[in-house]
């Protein structure tokens, strides 16, 4: 049996093969090994399988390298989500993906789609979700398209987890110039089981029915996977029909069907029909389970009348799951559909002939050997070289910039940092999300991690995201070390032992040089920071060809990190708590001064080598810091990152606006450092704590080695902030503080007159 063209497929020539993506040497591949010229349909059905989003081709040699086991995890990557056990007989599953194309030309859909997509990968594991996170990046809120993209993301996210009664309880927001045509969308999920739950999608049974469920397929997202494996242009908006629609409240009814086929005992695997839809849901599962798969797409439950078979495969319409289900089985299975109101069809069965074969009624459209669509796929490895640009910076003297005449008042500097968006409140973002739904969210956004309760037990998880793309830009492999190394303080301060991450690696155009050595250098700085810390790699996702005719974004791999909270008391808070209590520095103040935001805020600088990080360092202080969490020492606990020291205790005082504290803090024991690398530098390895036991704390640090000294003493909520650096004090009502942090982005907002259509970009 050999497939044959339709009447009406348009011939297959060189121009169609470029537009599909595939280059000479990929389209005499698919020739090679089909052994004769492609269908259309075949053709569609390769470019999108591929593609760099669904084949990682130059990606997944390197992400071989990334550690993935340990004894707590019980599924690694190759997965629709990575599951680790939590104790007690519980598991999670937790993934991060990025939506970031569709997102630039359709910030609405793009962003709420992005979100429905990591929903159903968490509860294709039999996972119901308990929580969403988000990694967020945009140009400068000076722009009217930047204000507009930011408006509609955050909508976007807010209103599709909202319906789907999800909190999203944290995340990152990041404003860079580097972003401001190619904005990054990363959504996070994690979801609760029991271990004895997990499912995997693996076509395995000869004989058993395949049964698409959930949604019918339009026409909308057809090529999604290859138009985010594609750099941005001009002409980028013209492709926003291949931007999918969402539709929440289907894809509750999805989730809850879902769940409940998957403890019904009448199905063996379930897949999303995510990023190249029913063509890479069935050949993925095809080929796990190592077996034949037949599919007709007559037999495709339709929402628009007429569609082709290259379309059938390669719609992205969203809400829509593949199931394997046992033989005998169907009724079983349609039942437990209709009771929510979706449909369920058999579409094709799994055969002992090892092919992948697409027919419509009697017709083959598509018919591949074995399950070399998927393994077949190239694979490539770039040249690196870093970029000189990169070199010339990092080397640079930063020390030697003159500081503005405003500085000789490190207030000003001060307020003008809390000001800075990336650093100034995300309210105005995260009041629009629904944090607290299902009561099980212990501490939601505006912290330095989420906490979230596990119904039936008494652990909770914390989560975080965390990346700083200026770092990873500076020097790849440090700022590789920094994401994992933050994300992990981030979790330990909020009291959680870090115990796995997911990633979402967001880069440039991998066939040029200075890209793919960001990416090798910066995937090897992740893995030593994952080895030292005992945080192993789970899952997550490749994005690339982040550009526009502008350049590449910032090398972003942001960083999902999953923590346990092993007893309620040792959720812990970002802000001051109480009048008196001693504060605390962990680790050591340096004069580094490199890839701060103070360069980039006050001098519109971005140079200097970025901050050390010695995982070792950083392993010994979580240890010594979650050793006086649990022993009840700590009242309070913030990560000292962007912006440095002084931004980081202002935060402490002012970060619950409704319950401010002052502060008296003594740091002339540093006076022999410039003065703003001591306030304003991004040392790593340091978090301020606050306390009523400080022989404690330094007990729990003396026994890890790690540097600690009292620094200060925790005042009441009339007292200001108050800086002894040894030359005299510098006295900062909580107030003016304040405003500059949590006025800043909603007063941007309102006056930025936002758009009701996306502007012209630039």
């Amino acid at each position: 049996m050999s497939a044959t063209p339709r009447p009406g497929d348009p011939v297959i020539t060189a121009a169609l093969v470029a537009e599909h993506g595939l280059t000479t040497d990929e389209y005499d591949r698919l020739v090679a090994m089909l052994g004769r010229t492609p269908t259309f349909t075949e053709l569609g059905v390769v470019s999108a399988l591929w593609s760099e989003h669904c084949s990682y081709k130059h990606s997944r040699p390197l992400l071989k390298t990334l550690p993935t086991k340990a004894p707590w995890v019980l599924q690694g990557p190759g997965e629709n989500a990575g599951v680790i056990s939590v104790g007690d007989g519980l598991a999670v599953a937790f993934k991060i993906e990025s939506h970031n194309h569709p997102s630039a030309v359709e910030p609405y859909q793009g962003a709420a789609t992005g979100v429905g997509g990591i929903l159903r990968d968490v509860f294709t594991m039999g996972a119901r979700p308990i929580a969403l996170l988000n990694s967020l990046r945009f140009g400068s809120l000076e722009s009217a398209r930047v204000r507009y993209l930011f408006a509609g993301v955050v909508k976007g996210i807010g209103d599709y987890g909202n319906c789907m009664g999800v909190p999203t309880v944290g995340g990152e927001i990041v404003f860079d110039p580097a972003y401001e045509t190619n904005p990054l969308v990363n959504a996070m999920c994690v979801g609760l089981m029991r271990e004895e739950e997990l499912i995997l999608a693996v076509a395995e049974g000869i004989g058993n029915p395949i049964i698409a469920v959930g949604a019918r397929t339009g026409r909308d997202g057809i090529h999604g996977a290859s138009f985010a494996s594609e750099d941005l242009s001009h002409e980028s908006d013209a492709k926003r029909p291949r931007v999918q629609v969402g539709d929440p409240f289907t894809e509750k009814l999805l989730l809850e069907a879902s769940l409940e086929l998957i403890r019904s005992g009448h199905i063996v695997a379930i897949q999303d029909m995510g990023a190249a839809g029913l063509t890479s849901s069935s050949a993925e599962m095809a080929a796990r389970g190592d077996v034949g798969v037949t599919i007709d797409v007559t037999k495709m439950p339709l929402r628009e009348p007429g569609m082709t078979p290259y379309e059938i495969l390669l719609s992205e319409s969203q809400e829509r799951m593949l199931v394997v289900a046992l033989k005998g089985h169907e009724g079983e299975v349609k039942q437990i559909l209709a009771k929510w109101d979706l449909a369920a069809e058999v579409i094709g069965e799994v055969i002992a002939e090892p092919v992948y074969r697409v027919t419509e009624g009697d017709r083959v459209v598509a018919e591949f050997p074995g399950s070399r669509l998927v393994t077949d796929c190239p694979q490539y490895h770039p040249a690196a070289a870093e970029s000189p640009d990169a070199v010339a910076r990092r080397a640079r003297d930063v020390h030697a910039i003159a500081e503005k005449p405003e500085e000789r008042d490190p207030l000003w500097t001060l307020r003008t940092l809390l000001a800075a968006p990336t650093i100034a409140s995300k309210r105005w973002a995260y009041r629009q999300y629904d944090s607290t739904v299902r009561a099980s969210t212990m501490q939601g956004p505006g912290g330095d991690a989420a906490v979230v309760r596990l119904p039936g037990s008494n652990k909770s998880v914390a989560l975080a995201t965390d990346c700083n793309g200026r770092y990873v830009y500076l020097e790849p492999r440090v700022g590789g070390r920094i994401a994992v190394a933050e994300a992990a303080r981030n979790v330990a301060c909020s009291g959680g032992r870090p115990r796995a991450i997911t990633n979402c690696l967001n880069f440039g155009n991998p066939k040029r040089p200075e890209v793919f050595f960001q990416f090798r250098e910066a995937l090897a700085g992740m893995s030593e920071a994952c080895i030292a810390l005992e945080t192993p790699v789970t899952g997550g996702n490749v994005s690339l060809y982040n550009e526009s005719p502008n350049g590449a974004v910032y090398p972003t791999p942001t960083i999902g990190m999953v923590g346990i909270v092993d007893e309620p008391s040792h959720a812990t808070p970002t802000a001051f708590q109480h009048a008196g209590d001693a504060i605390m520095l962990l680790g050591e103040n340096t004069n580094e001064l490199g890839g701060s935001e103070y360069l980039l805020t006050v001098h519109g600088v971005v140079a200097g080598a970025p901050p050390a990080c010695d995982v070792a360092c950083e392993r010994a202080l979580i240890d010594a810091l979650l050793d006086a969490i649990q022993a009840g020492a700590v009242r309070s606990a913030h990560d000292c990152a962007d912006g440095g020291l002084a931004v980081t205790i202002a935060e402490c005082c002012i970060v619950n606006r409704e319950q401010m504290l002052g502060a008296t803090v003594d740091l002339a024991a540093w006076s022999a450092l410039p003065r703003r690398a001591l306030l304003f530098g991004e040392a790593q390895g340091r978090v301020v704590v606050s306390t009523a036991d400080p022989a404690r704390v330094l007990a729990a640090a003396q026994a890890h080695g790690v540097p600690a000294r009292r620094i200060g003493t925790v005042g009441s909520a009339v007292d200001p902030l108050t800086f002894n650096l040894g030359e005299g004090r510098h006295v900062a009502p909580l107030d003016g503080l304040a405003a500059a942090f949590h006025d800043t982005i909603p007063s941007i907002m309102s006056a930025g007159a936002l758009p009701a259509a996306a502007p012209e970009q630039a």
